[in-house]
């Protein structure tokens, strides 16, 4: 087997086990970036590593990288996914505090009326 068919085989086994592994409940936020990541890298890499004639060295160090950063990116977004969540369960919490107490104010101006 070739080198070039040998990288082409391993990037298939590669998406297969992706594939097989995201199989289970919807990714979140942090795992899509770093999935998005490691495949951009690892393409980048391989074209890059085509042009010195180790395509598999530059997709496998592309791929590294790029699912490191994609980790970081994608890390950045959940926690303001998960930050923007907390705000607005606060807010609907306060809401309801609110229509409550504008309840309680209507009772108590009806009960000073009929007194």
């Amino acid at each position: 087997m070739t080198k070039h068919k040998f990288g082409a085989a391993g990037l298939a086994l590669a998406a297969i086990l992706l594939c097989a592994g995201c199989s289970g409940q919807p990714l979140i936020t942090r795992e899509k970036g770093t999935g998005v990541g490691a495949l951009l890298g690892a393409g980048t890499g391989a074209i890059v590593g085509a042009a010195v004639g180790h395509p598999g060295a530059g997709a496998a160090i592309g791929g590294g990288l790029g699912a490191g950063t994609g980790f970081l990116v994608g890390n950045e977004m959940q926690n303001n996914e998960n930050e923007n969540a907390r705000t607005r369960r606060a807010l609907r919490s306060q809401q309801r505090e609110l229509s409550t107490q504008r309840a309680e104010i209507h009772r108590l101006q009806q009960a000073n009326e009929t007194e």
